[in-house]
């Protein structure tokens, strides 16, 4: 999948790539032969003290300096630009599998598919840029090499065997940095999900005190990430040390190997300078092939958690049916097994708003999983069924068209609270905000601005506002969970008398998950769960009467 990625990154950016890698192959060329041609101003101007022959010399030198210049500057442009690019469509990519409304079974938390969208994108495209930086590298080295052939064929044939020899030895690093760079990514990952989980849990954890513990547990993990840092800097360091060292070897046997022949008589004093100057050239592309190495090991290591998030499969598998007349029963659950339901089974009928309360919370996230359309077929056993169809026929737009679940947990964005509360006219709004109790919160009317996360708002204002932005939809079925947790007693029995007005009319149905009295009280009908069953229904004031638990979860 890694090497997928990465072939498919060049294959789609090959015009640029081609246009790219042809100008710098150019530029390294014209740059090798800066020395050549120095040499030759030496041998043919300087020691025949030829005028004519000098300014010729010069004026090719100057053309050759234009030349690596323009060459240097179009193909960085074209190979970074291409480089960019790819990195932008990955990111894109990324950001669909996340807001894909089936799911992706990625296995990683929010902090870390962050970590991946923002940084692994980058050291992924690493490998375009290395393609050109290899491919101009390899060719200063073959006309560094032609070079020395014309001066003295031995030498030239021996850099032409010694340094592909050497970077071979070179790459017996290359898995070990592919190993810690991947490493390194993922606790780079793990530590970003953790200061997000932190950083959205802040409030919570000052409120029951644990904040110098979340601290600790963010300082592990962030210890762990400089552990893996070093650990690939070290690797990484050994590599450019003995690329230097290799460098600084090879530059000493040519200027030696000149320098004997030069004291011989068998070449010229320019053809010396040339010599050197191209020995002490070749540092340079043997020093950018180890980089490419370490680029190459970083990019394969990045690009395989970006498969992970690409390759992903959906979360569940929808049909392709529409949603018929609404019927009297607008959601059923029949024989239900999953999580901790057993044999479970719920309705709500048109114009009802049916109470749900579940004595153990993971049965209320089962509930609410299979509501939202989150669980696959396979996943559970019974039957879901949505005005009468099963709801795994249907396309995933209608079924999440009818049935809208409004989780405990409050999203709120940066921006007006009309931009929050969705694309409706301001009289249907306002009543929405109006149904929610939320009048508080128009100090500046719909454009009251808010800040990320809705900060500047007190918590009861965001659930609120969440809980208007859920009746200004006005889906068919309405999902409710613990929606007035952090609202006082007044205003949770005001917003239950203004619940059971706007939703409780025909064709609408609505469930509300909660333990709260002024809720449940407004409701029609209360269903109870204990053990992932049913274990009592009625109205509120008969279960309270009838149910010692009921009544001891609920009165407060």
């Amino acid at each position: 999948m890694k090497r997928s990625l990465l072939l498919r990154a060049i294959k789609r950016h090959r015009g640029r790539l081609a246009g790219g890698v042809a100008l710098l192959c150019l530029h390294q060329a014209t740059e090798a032969l800066v020395p050549v041609v120095i040499g030759l101003v030496i041998d043919r101007a300087v020691a025949t003290s030829d005028i004519g022959a000098l300014v010729l010399t010069l004026a090719g030198l100057t053309v050759l300096f234009t030349v690596l210049a323009m060459a240097w500057r179009f193909g960085s442009r074209l190979s970074y630009g291409a480089a960019e690019r790819e990195a932008h469509l990955l990111r894109v990519e990324i950001a669909e599998r996340a807001l894909d409304p089936r799911g992706r079974k990625t296995g990683l938390r929010d902090g870390e598919l962050l970590s991946v969208a923002a940084g692994d994108t980058e050291h992924a495209v690493d490998a375009i840029r290395a393609v050109g930086l290899s491919a101009a590298a390899c060719t200063a080295l073959l006309v560094s090499a032609v070079a020395l052939i014309v001066v003295d064929p031995p030498l030239g044939i021996g850099v032409l065997v010694v340094v592909p020899l050497a970077l071979l030895a070179l790459q017996w690093l290359a898995p070990l940095l592919t190993r810690r760079s991947d490493a390194q990514q993922a606790a780079l990952a793990e530590t970003t999900a953790t200061a997000v989980d932190l950083v959205t849990g802040l409030r919570v954890l000052r409120g029951i005190g644990a904040q110098h513990h979340a601290a600790e547990r963010y300082a592990a993990a962030s210890k762990h990430t400089l552990v893996q840092t070093l650990r690939t800097a070290n690797t990484k360091g050994l590599h450019l040390g003995l690329t230097t060292a290799v460098n600084g070897l090879l530059l000493a046997a040519i200027t030696g190997v000149a320098g004997w022949l030069a004291l011989r008589g068998d070449i010229t004093i320019g053809e010396l300078v040339a010599v050197v100057g191209l020995a002490q050239f070749i540092a340079e592309p043997v020093q950018t092939l180890g980089w490419c190495v370490q680029l190459f090991a970083t990019a394969r290591a990045s690009a395989g958690r970006v498969s992970k998030v690409l390759d992903a499969p959906p979360a569940i598998t929808p049909g392709e049916g529409r949603v018929p007349a609404p019927a009297s029963d607008r959601v059923v659950l029949h024989d239900i097994s999953y999580g901790g339901l057993q044999r479970f089974g719920l309705s709500v009928r048109a114009g009802e708003v049916l109470g749900v309360l579940a004595y153990d919370p993971r049965d209320a996230e089962a509930l609410l999983a299979l509501l939202a359309g989150n669980v696959a077929k396979d996943e559970y056993q019974g039957t879901v069924r949505i005005d009468g169809v099963p709801a795994e026929t249907l396309a995933i737009a209608e079924a999440r068209g009818v049935v809208l679940v409004e989780h405990h947990n409050v999203t709120l964005f940066e921006g007006s609270l009309r931009e929050n509360l969705g694309d409706r006219p301001d009289e249907e709004l306002l009543a929405a905000v109006h149904a929610a109790a939320a009048e508080d919160v128009l100090t500046g009317g719909l454009d009251h601005e808010l800040v990320e996360r809705g900060a500047n708002l007190s918590g009861g204002q965001r659930q609120r506002v969440a809980l208007a932005r859920a009746f200004a939809a006005d889906p068919p079925v309405l999902v409710l969970h613990d929606p007035t947790t952090a609202v006082d007693a007044v205003t949770e029995a005001l917003i239950a008398d203004r619940l059971a007005e706007a939703r409780g009319q025909s064709p609408r149905g609505t469930i509300v998950i909660t333990s709260s009295p002024a809720l449940l009280r407004a409701a029609h009908r209360v269903t109870v769960l204990d053990g992932g069953t049913v274990v009592a229904e009625g109205t509120h004031d008969e279960l309270v009467a009838a149910q010692p638990r009921y009544r001891e979860m609920v009165l407060r």
